[in-house]
């Protein structure tokens, strides 16, 4: 049987959004190579220009959790095109800059941009799809999150190889001003706003710092000394009592909140939102494992390193089109399962001392570690909003984009850690990328486990789905089938 077609409005939707959104994701990722030149030709250290990347994390932390109230308050048309339009200003002052200073001020602006987009396309395109075809519809939203962490790296390889790095940043400006046309053409008109919608100005002031703790000791804590300096454990600390303040005070809120934590109370969101930070431990570990390898033990430069991931970029590519149909016809607990399984193994030839003889299969392991990648976001995005209606959508996408990004600090800072104590114990270089793949494989065979309290049901729980009311009657809870108010 021919696979229904996607709606015309939900094809729309998905491609104006996509097209923005390239901007942000591949602007991340270019940047992981551009460190090192910025700080020679800026003329300042490795330390200070990080914040380049820092700022932009903490930008993005406080701004994710106001999406809700601002798509509540705004319109997603409206919150989409400026949040987008600030990143581009962003992006055009970055190449600007005249030092590092500057760079990192601007950086920040890119980051209250981007930190609004993501959760804001996710939810968008949820909403118009009405709970059908969840599985091809992630495949279509997620093409930017799979490429991007892979493809960006190449991209930068290339800037630097070829020209200034200031176009590491104007690169983006084709995609923002073509997603800004195609919003304006594209998006559909905004309903169903509350002018007078109410921010929880308390659970701002207990989140945003919160996360942002979080994210600045996890940062600081791939500096020499690791979790035990000061600057690295006690922001770690803070944000995570402030982080446990606000859920007491979510909870007391109920649904006025800044973020509704009850959700995780629905046996999708909560186990979604696990396995996408355990997830983003493997995927952006191995960001900072992968390109390192190459480069350490490999001897080959930034440009190399970056060319040698694309197998790997091909390998999500390649599973896009049909883990997005098999989630449609069995559900995503398998195509999950399988996704994390696939990671797991491919990742252990890393971690067997390989010979450089071996390098062409290591090249074919990257392709099916890849091909696993892609069938682990989809059915995790789709398992976020199953039974979910309303407003649970955008405070579903807040709680799972939350969780992708502090899984991404976590596994960086960890893995840095793990290869700076290795080498410090005296092991060699080598060897410590040997455990450190091992703690990676070990990461994701956790996820296998967790995988199992995903739901099971294909086309039967897909139609459940789209029975739900549009927002403000009762939703279906994943883990009971039992009604419970929308927020």
């Amino acid at each position: 049987m021919a696979a229904e077609k996607l709606d015309r409005t939900v094809v729309r939707t998905a491609t104006a959004l996509v097209v923005g959104a390239l901007a942000v994701v591949f602007d991340t990722t270019i940047l992981s190579v551009a460190l090192h030149t910025l700080a020679t030709d800026l003329h300042t250290t490795v330390a200070q220009i990080q914040w380049v990347t820092t700022g932009y994390l903490l930008a993005l932390a406080a701004t994710v959790p106001l999406s809700a109230w601002c798509l509540a308050r705004f319109g997603g048309k409206r919150v989409w095109m400026a949040a987008l339009a600030i990143f581009l200003a962003g992006s055009i002052l970055s190449g600007l800059a005249w030092n590092a200073d500057a760079l990192i001020a601007f950086r920040v602006l890119q980051g209250v941009g981007g930190g609004l987009m993501l959760p804001v396309m996710t939810t968008m395109v949820m909403e118009v799809a009405g709970g059908r075809q969840l599985g091809r519809v992630s495949a279509v939203i997620g093409l930017p999150a799979m490429a991007g962490p892979v493809l960006g790296p190449v991209i930068g390889g290339l800037i630097l190889a070829l020209g200034d790095w200031r176009w590491v940043f104007w690169v983006n400006i084709p995609f923002s001003v073509a997603g800004l046309v195609l919003a304006w053409r594209m998006l559909p008109s905004d309903r169903g706003r509350d002018p007078r919608r109410r921010l929880d100005v308390v659970g701002v002031l207990l989140l945003v710092p919160g996360l942002a703790g979080i994210l600045l000791g996890l940062s600081d804590s791939v500096l020499d000394g690791g979790f035990a300096r000061l600057d690295a454990w006690l922001p770690l600390v803070a944000g995570v009592l402030l982080v446990v303040a606000f859920v007491i005070w979510a909870l007391h809120r109920r649904g006025d909140a800044l973020v509704d934590v009850r959700l995780l109370r629905v046996r999708t969101v909560w186990s979604a939102s696990t396995l996408l930070f355990l997830s983003s431990v493997a995927l952006y570990g191995a960001m900072l494992l992968l390109p390192l390898f190459f480069q350490e033990v490999r001897g080959t430069d930034a440009l190399g390193a970056g060319l040698l991931l694309v197998p790997q970029g091909l390998g999500t590519l390649a599973c896009r089109p049909l883990a997005g149909r098999l989630i449609d016809r069995v559900g995503v607990r398998w195509i999950a399962l399988a996704g994390f399984a696939i990671v797991a193994v491919s990742t252990v030839p890393f971690a067997l001392s390989p010979a450089p003889s071996a390098d062409p299969l290591l090249l074919v392991a990257l392709f099916v570690r890849g091909f696993g990648l892609g069938a682990i976001t989809m059915p995790l995005m789709v398992a976020s909003f199953q039974g979910l209606a309303g407003e649970q959508l955008a405070h579903s996408s807040i709680l799972t984009r939350t969780a992708q990004q502090l899984g991404g600090s976590f596994g960086t800072a960890l893995f840095a850690v793990l290869l700076q104590a290795a080498v410090q114990g005296g092991a060699s270089v080598a060897s410590a990328f040997d455990t450190a793949f091992w703690v990676a494989s070990g990461a994701t065979v956790l996820g296998v486990l967790i995988a199992f309290v995903l739901p099971s049901g294909g086309p039967a729980r897909e139609r459940a789905a789209a029975a739900a009311p549009a927002g403000g009657g009762q939703a279906v809870t994943a883990a009971s089938g039992s009604p419970r108010p929308a927020p």
